[in-house]
């Protein structure tokens, strides 16, 4: 009756010691398994932390090539900076060249009017005459298909006395050249060619294309001055009077002005 009583206990005894080595199994494989997962995390960790420092390599080469860039385009911005202030100092002393060339221009062509109002414009002997003649034909040939020069061997043409000669070299020039900034002087000269030849009808319509064609030049008042003359010239003091009453009007402060009301007063 002991035997039977202990078999019982030897089963259980059996049976927790077979459950008790499975479970020391199973735990030392899932104790393996975690160890290989810990050391691939750690591996990946690993990589991970390689891949952020290359990362950050970029980035801190990304900031420097950003830096040069910006250092560049402030370069850059300087320079064009620079550049605009030269440009536009370029184009003061520009501006300020074509103020200065305008005012020598109007100053010789004042003396010239002057000159040649009252009758004592610049006629050359014969010799220095011809001497001039071959001077300005020679630039005019030199300077073929020059503005400047074809205008100067005309208006040199006009100085000596040649009005017929300079009258063909301005309707030249004109042909060449219509619309610059000798254009209406030309056509300003070309008249007075005709005024001096003492031809006061083709005088007066001359000076008319100066006022029609050239609206914006600064011959205008000059124009319309010597037509007044003209028309005084050929007895016809009613259009004298309103085209010299006229330079009054439209150009009240200036020497053609001043003239105009001399002539007024000598025609009452």
């Amino acid at each position: 009756m002991q035997l039977k009583n202990c078999i019982p206990l030897l089963l259980i005894v059996c049976v927790i010691h077979i459950t008790g080595c499975a479970t020391t199994r199973d735990l030392q494989r899932v104790h393996g398994e975690l160890d290989g997962k810990i050391a691939q995390l750690r591996e990946d960790n690993a990589n991970i932390r390689k891949d952020i420092e290359k990362i950050n390599e970029a980035i801190v080469t990304l900031r420097k090539s950003q830096a040069e860039i910006n250092a560049d385009v402030t370069d850059i911005k300087d320079n064009i900076q620079k550049l605009n202030g030269a440009t536009e100092q370029l184009r003061k002393d520009i501006s300020l060249l074509k103020e200065i060339k305008e005012k020598l221009d109007n100053a010789s062509f004042k003396i010239n009017f002057i000159e040649n109002f009252l009758g004592i414009g610049k006629k050359e002997n014969h010799a220095n005459g011809e001497k001039s003649g071959k001077i300005a034909a020679k630039t005019a040939i030199k300077g073929k298909g020059n503005k400047e020069s074809v205008y100067a061997a005309a208006y040199e043409s006009f100085k000596e006395g040649k009005y017929e000669n300079a009258r063909d070299e301005f309707q030249n020039f004109l042909r060449q050249y219509p619309d610059t900034e000798y254009s209406d002087n030309a056509q300003f000269w070309i008249g007075e060619c005709y005024y001096f030849e003492k031809q006061y009808e083709k005088a007066i319509l001359e000076y008319e294309k100066v006022v029609k064609n050239y609206p914006g030049g600064n011959k205008i008042p000059y124009a319309l001055l010597k037509q007044g003359l003209s028309f005084l010239n050929l007895g016809d003091r009613s259009s004298a009077g309103l085209i010299l009453q006229r330079v009054i009007k439209e150009y009240p402060n200036t020497n053609q002005a001043r003239i105009a009301r001399a002539k007024l007063l000598e025609i009452k």
